[in-house]
């Protein structure tokens, strides 16, 4: 069932459990956006939630109005329930110790993966290779290496997620509640995350096939679930019940689908059922009530001054009637796939952290969260 922009109860969320959220989506459909913007929400409450990007595009940097991250955590944000418009929830039971009250303060850090030092990082780990990483490196053996295994990068770039999701701190609690993905494109979604396949080729056994092996182990596990996000449009929502398939024949964790920039109709359901009828003389006769045929109440003033707007407005009216059907078509669609949806409103031109915390609180509202 999908939860709708502006619910007014709040929901309990559907995740519980889950630590590591994979978020994709088709190009163009704002998929940073809606990873940051639920990154934001698991952090409210006093939790502590960290942001990953694998793409090289500083795209989370962009949207928090930041310096380009380094290949290092950071706190970039900190959020409280209030700023997302919602009360506090009472409780708060989290790594970074907050307790229960409207103005505690979640955090939310930020990693932007770098290929190359990861595989450093990597080589040094099980191969204490030390200075000779550094050798590798200005000898262009890492583009090399990644270039020809792409399978490796992968297992680098989703191992380091699955890491962070795992980690624990000298006292024994988890580093972070939870760790959000902002993944590769639903067409490569699968084949980036069912790294162990990639692997297999390349080494069936040592450490690349460990850390294979290990990162498959979160991922087909409860503690991940992999998020999808769509518009509602005809070739997002294929994309999105293809790459759901997809995943499903993998035996990956499907999590749920994210509609994001939903307009809201205009005309209710009558209006639309009738926009294909002759309404051209009531349209006028409205249009002269409302005043807008000027001052004179000569019929044949009014029916002169308001028939140059006839034609534009029946026809936005036939396209928004015809725009409604569409959508209305690909939440069928949607509602097939028979998992938890959520839809975010489109909230105008350009995204800043007004938006993102107003996005944060609808997925905290609808249960996302």
């Amino acid at each position: 069932m999908a939860r709708t922009p502006g619910q007014a109860a709040r929901r309990d969320p559907d995740w519980e459990g889950v630590r590591l959220h994979v978020v994709s989506g088709k190009g163009g459909t704002g998929k940073t956006t809606v990873a940051a913007a639920l990154a934001l929400a698991l952090a409210a409450e006093g939790r502590r939630t960290l942001l990953i990007e694998v793409e090289g595009r500083q795209g989370i940097a962009e949207l928090f109005g930041i310096a380009a991250l380094p290949y290092e955590e950071r706190r970039i944000a900190t959020v409280t329930p209030a700023q997302l418009g919602l009360p506090s929830s009472g409780s708060a039971s989290s790594t970074s110790g907050g307790s229960s009250g409207g103005s505690v303060s979640g955090e939310l850090h930020a990693l932007a993966i770098d290929t190359e030092q990861a595989l450093l990082e990597y080589l040094d780990m099980f191969y204490k290779l030390g200075r000779a990483g550094k050798a590798l490196q200005k000898v262009g053996f890492v583009d090399f290496a990644t270039t020809i295994a792409p399978g490796v990068r992968d297992v680098l770039l989703t191992g380091k997620a699955c890491e962070a999701a795992r980690r624990k701190g000298p006292d024994g609690r988890r580093t972070y509640d939870a760790v959000v993905m902002d993944a590769p494109p639903t067409g490569r979604i699968t084949r980036f995350l069912n790294v162990n396949s990639e692997v297999a080729g390349l080494a069936r056994i040592g450490p690349i096939h460990s850390q294979a092996q290990a990162v498959m182990r979160v991922l087909k596990s409860p503690e991940t679930a992999v998020h999808l996000v769509t518009l509602l449009e005809e070739m997002p929502v294929q994309e999105t019940v293809d790459g759901i398939a997809e995943l499903r024949e993998a035996g990956l964790p499907v999590g749920g689908v994210l509609v994001n920039m939903v307009r809201p109709p205009l005309l209710d359901a009558a209006a639309v059922a009738a926009v294909d009828g002759d309404h051209r003389e009531e349209v006028a006769l409205a249009l002269g009530e409302a005043g807008l045929g000027g001052r004179s109440r000569k019929p044949e003033t009014v029916r002169a001054a308001v028939e140059p707007l006839l034609d534009p407005l029946l026809a936005q009216a036939r396209e928004h009637a015809e725009r409604v059907e569409l959508e209305r078509a690909r939440r069928a669609d949607l509602q097939h796939l028979k998992l938890p949806t959520y839809e975010l409103p489109l909230l105008g031109e350009g995204v800043d952290l007004g938006t993102l915390y107003r996005l944060a609180g609808e997925l905290k509202r609808q249960g996302a969260a």
